[in-house]
């Protein structure tokens, strides 16, 4: 998969960057040179390789340090609201800063 100039133009539009052409041409090639990496990493069979819930569990082996699933504090929420400018049913109301 090949990216064009047309497709960098619209990459650094979306992401609101004003590329000059010498930057948009090494933007071009270092993406091309990512997705050229991807593809050879996708064309790799990995079939039959267990996926590792940590790199460590490729080398020694690990067990996962669960803890019990209990409360382990009290619930302050009004007390930590009580400072709060506008509170409404729990929730914090804050000034809309989007239009």
């Amino acid at each position: 998969m090949a990216l064009t100039p047309q497709d960098v133009a619209r990459i650094a539009h979306l992401a609101r960057l004003d590329l000059s052409a010498d930057e948009r041409a090494a933007m071009l090639t270092q993406l091309n040179a990512f997705f050229s990496i991807v593809e050879r990493m996708s064309a790799v069979d990995t079939s039959g390789v267990e996926p590792l819930y940590t790199p460590l569990s490729a080398i020694q082996e690990t067990s996962l340090r669960l803890r019990e699933d209990a409360v382990s504090e009290v619930d302050n929420r009004e007390a930590n609201q009580r400072g709060a400018p506008a509170v409404i049913d729990g929730l914090y109301l804050v000034p809309k800063v989007i239009e």
